[in-house]
């Protein structure tokens, strides 16, 4: 192995994958560094079988601090430590984002990320049979597909929704408009029926050239700096402390590892950095910043109609506001439908003596902004992370109103023939409810943010402000979350900055 390279990539999930893929295509010497090991568990690729590895040796298991506004819980918040990342143990689902997301951060100032933009890169990623050529890519990596699973999808669940003045029942989500309209989901599955994770459909392809390495169980303990410059990195794998050396290095570690290995490196808050005896190589306060993420809520309903059994949490989807005059604004509530409980989650849910519906609405446009903190300037320790969920009331207000819609589709004459009595929250006061029942959809983002002001972290062209050489391209960069999973844009922002590098 060599000791210096064009590239150092840190993370092999998403955007690591997506990045490794195209400059190693290019002709860079590429060295990629993940903190796990391979993706050979075979409960990594069956469709059901994701929740197995929660809380094993391929998860993270990120523990919140107490939330207060969540009956002061702790939240779990699994995170893929394997190759492939979050995309090895994810839901699978294939969500863009809103428009307006991207106008959004355009808006706040940065350049060449509107949603004209940055189509160009989704397209790109993707190959989905079926929609609109100018709006969605066929010639992609990463297979897209409807719902595969035959148990999941739910006419009854879309055609309420269409009573109610949405409209679908067939929407395209990922295409021209995403809100008021009920779909089927989108997955990353592949037509033999296997997840297709980013390391399946971008990193193992690019690992046949000689120009490209990756190794395995290898955890980045620190970026080396020399006067403003990032030079190469110090990793510690079977107990070792190594070095190595590069032109240009990227983090792709996420946003719970970003913002936590750019702190180890002296570059964060000056005064939290001090406080763990760690030299300040520049003064960046918004690093570990802005933290947000989306927050999801179980609404159960006892149903007439015994089902299947799916193999997939979800299959279908609305996304709306909750209040009315935000019609320039992404929507705030992603409402996904289950007509049977999913075979993954059953070791999870309580006895509900009989056939239940799951409505799953799930804050996207959460008000409730944290923050990510070393816990120690000790390389191995977990970060301290506070999400702050639910801490606006605003947000209490969308999922409240969320509730409301569900009882509304429930109501209706599409619905009449599942409808068989509200179980949760049922009778139970729906401020408690919320409070004691809601978690994380695991979407963290925007601890890294882009743009120019003072909590700003990476540039538009995501180069770390303050140092030379160092640039990051995860979901850490994103102003604002998006408002969808965030698994693809994810891959667009690692698209668009492959395509900025080689320019």
């Amino acid at each position: 192995m060599a000791t210096h390279y064009d590239y150092l990539i840190i993370g092999a999930g998403a955007s690591g994958s997506v990045l490794a893929n195209r400059l190693s295509a290019k002709g860079a010497k590429i060295l990629i560094l993940e903190a796990g090991g391979d993706d050979s568990n075979a409960h990594l690729h069956a469709l059901g079988g994701f929740t197995q590895v929660w809380g094993s040796e391929l998860d993270w298991k990120f523990q919140t601090t107490p939330q207060a506004a969540m009956a002061n819980r702790q939240i779990m918040i699994n995170q893929g430590r394997v190759l492939g990342g979050s995309s090895s143990i994810n839901a699978m689902m294939h969500v863009r984002g809103n428009p307006r997301n991207f106008d959004y951060w355009n808006y706040l100032g940065n350049e060449g990320w509107s949603y004209k933009e940055i189509l160009p890169h989704f397209k790109s990623i993707e190959t989905y049979e079926g929609g609109d050529s100018v709006i969605r890519g066929t010639n992609g990596l990463l297979n897209v597909r409807d719902c595969p699973d035959s148990a999941a999808p739910s006419s009854h669940f879309r055609q309420a929704a269409v009573e109610l003045g949405f409209d679908g029942p067939d929407w395209d989500y990922n295409g021209e408009r995403q809100e008021n309209g009920a779909a089927l989901l989108q997955f990353n599955v592949t037509d033999s029926g296997e997840r297709h994770s980013a390391a399946d459909a971008f990193l193992k392809p690019a690992l046949e050239l000689d120009n490209l390495h990756l190794k395995l169980a290898a955890e980045v303990s620190k970026i080396l700096i020399e006067k403003g410059k990032a030079k190469g990195l110090e990793y510690v794998q079977e107990g070792k402390s190594h070095k190595v050396y590069a032109d240009q290095i990227i983090l792709t570690a996420g946003s719970f590892l970003s913002p936590k290995l750019l702190m180890l490196s002296g570059i964060g808050p000056a005064d939290h950095l001090e406080d763990h005896g760690l030299k300040v190589e520049f003064d960046l306060p918004g690093v570990g910043q802005n933290l947000q993420d989306h927050v999801q809520l179980p609404v159960i309903v006892r149903s007439k109609l015994k089902q299947e059994m799916p193999t997939l949490l979800t299959g279908n989807v609305l996304f709306f506001h909750t209040r009315k005059g935000l019609e320039s604004a992404a929507p705030d509530i992603q409402l996904n439908f289950t007509p049977a409980a999913p075979a993954p989650l059953v070791p999870f849910l309580p006895d509900f003596g009989g056939p239940v519906c799951i409505f799953l609405p799930i804050l996207v446009q959460p008000q409730s902004v944290g923050e990510v903190r070393l816990a120690s300037a000790n390389w191995q320790d977990a970060p301290l992370i506070n999400p702050n969920y639910l801490s606006c009331d605003i947000d209490v207000k969308a999922l409240k109103a969320s509730i409301s819609l569900i009882r509304e589709i429930c109501a209706t004459k599409a619905f009449a023939e599942v409808y068989g009595g509200e179980l949760g929250p049922g009778e139970m006061d729906e401020n408690a409810y919320i409070r004691s029942n809601s978690s994380t959809l695991w979407h963290p983002a925007g601890t890294c943010k882009m743009g120019y002001d003072q909590n700003a972290v990476v540039d538009p062209q995501l180069r770390v402000h303050g140092i030379e050489g160092l640039r990051i391209g995860d979901a850490s960069v994103m102003p604002a979350v998006t408002s969808g999973n965030t698994h693809v844009p994810t891959m667009m922002i690692a698209e668009k900055l492959a395509n900025m590098l080689e320019a």
